[in-house]
């Protein structure tokens, strides 16, 4: 049985959810500003949308969902 983290289209999902994630944290933070396009600390929230890719990245490799299945 081949590990899941073999496949690559674990890689690419749990990629495509890190992307989802980012920007879900990125519209969130930009929310909770509550400040004008040229008053936002792009630095801080592309900071914080990282961070929340990571740990979806993280999130995915922890899984311990079924490993992939060979075609």
């Amino acid at each position: 049985m081949a590990s899941k983290y073999a496949s690559g289209q674990f890689w690419v999902d749990a990629f495509d959810r890190a992307l989802a994630t980012f920007a879900q944290a990125a519209v969130g933070a930009l929310v909770v500003d509550k400040v004008g396009l040229l008053d936002i600390d792009w630095q801080q929230t592309a900071s914080i949308a990282g961070l929340s890719a990571v740990v979806s990245i993280l999130t995915s490799v922890s899984f311990r969902g079924e490993p992939a299945k060979s075609s």
